[in-house]
């Protein structure tokens, strides 16, 4: 998202960040086979693992699961439904794909690391569609 972002010029207007629901590989970079699967795409991938807090419900307008288990997880930390309005699927935005979930190609080959960028950039495209259409 932040690569299209800077390519379309519009990292004046939108700022993106990204966290895991679980705990895991907090402070790592991106996975190696995933940076490999951006670099083919020329998108770098970098920053490091953090796990989503509930402030960042105050700090960002909009909150993207990446499949309904972490869409579960995020609402739990939202026990009254405070922020509900700002949690939506991913999926949701992409326009290409038709898949409901971002699948996890972490146990995979390089093929499962290709097919999810190729449906982030799918969503993210839609998303930054919908936001520029808003404003």
């Amino acid at each position: 998202m932040n690569h299209l972002i800077q390519e379309k010029g519009l990292a004046n207007r939108i700022s993106c960040d990204s966290a895991g629901t679980a705990g895991y590989h907090i402070g790592a970079p991106p996975d190696k086979r995933m940076q490999a699967a951006g670099a083919r795409r020329g998108i770098p991938l970098t920053g490091q693992a953090r796990q989503f807090v509930s402030s960042d419900f105050h700090d960002f307008d909009l909150i993207l699961a990446m499949d309904h288990s972490n869409y579960q997880d995020i609402l739990k930390l939202d026990p009254d439904g405070s922020f509900e309005h700002k949690v939506k699927h991913m999926c949701d935005f992409a326009r290409q794909h038709e898949d409901r979930d971002v699948p996890d190609p972490y146990y995979g080959g390089t093929e499962g690391f290709d097919y999810v960028i190729s449906l982030l950039l799918d969503a993210c495209d839609g998303l930054l569609e919908t936001i520029t259409e808003r404003s």
